[in-house]
């Protein structure tokens, strides 16, 4: 009997000992578990920031790229050449010269005087048709402190212009060449202040 308790009296001891060190080993593993969790959140925190920083450095990549890419084809678009578009001067220039080239085709279809003075008549009417037009843009792109001195100046000129017509024409006074001759100085001259006009204005 005697053995018996010891024998049961040991096997308490080794399974209350057994208790106490599973417990211990719990507490312990708790405590390393417990421990743990405040720096799982602190990793998962610091992924979480990780992350995110990488997110934003990949937006902050893609939208330098991005300006990049712009940069790039704003340079492209400035490399390539541009086309101007023709200035009022040259494009009244070519006008002048289609109408030098227009003027100098008219033919009388015999050399009578009337139809010489026809072609006259037509040669004043088309230096005379641009001559306005070249004063109307005159009139459109400068401004009235420039404008008023050609007013005038264009003001002397027609009255120049009719006067030497009219003094040519005097030569052939009362003779069927008088009409022809002041009609052939008017276009001539008038052909002329068109050319200046450009030249001197636009």
């Amino acid at each position: 009997m005697k053995n018996n308790r010891k024998f049961l009296l040991g096997m308490l001891t080794v399974i209350v000992a057994l208790l106490v060190a599973c417990g211990d080993a719990s507490d312990e593993s708790s405590v390393t578990l417990s421990d743990n969790a405040p720096q799982n959140d602190e990793s998962s925190h610091s992924d979480s920031t990780e992350n995110a920083s990488n997110m934003e450095n990949a937006n902050t990549d893609n939208m330098d790229q991005e300006n990049n890419d712009v940069i790039k084809k704003e340079d492209t678009t400035n490399n390539e050449p541009v086309k101007e578009a023709p200035s009022t001067k040259n494009e009244y220039i070519e006008k002048l010269n289609a109408a030098k080239k227009e003027s100098e085709e008219l033919e009388a279809p015999d050399s009578s005087t009337y139809a010489l003075k026809k072609v006259e008549d037509d040669r004043f009417d088309i230096w005379d048709q641009l001559l306005n037009e070249i004063y109307g843009e005159l009139k459109e792109q400068l401004p009235p402190e420039k404008m008023d001195p050609i007013r005038e100046e264009q003001r002397n000129w027609i009255d120049h212009r009719d006067d030497s017509a009219l003094e040519a024409s005097l030569k052939y006074k009362g003779g069927t060449q008088e009409h022809l001759e002041y009609v052939a100085v008017l276009a001539n001259l008038t052909e002329k202040r068109c050319f200046e006009l450009v030249e001197d204005y636009l």
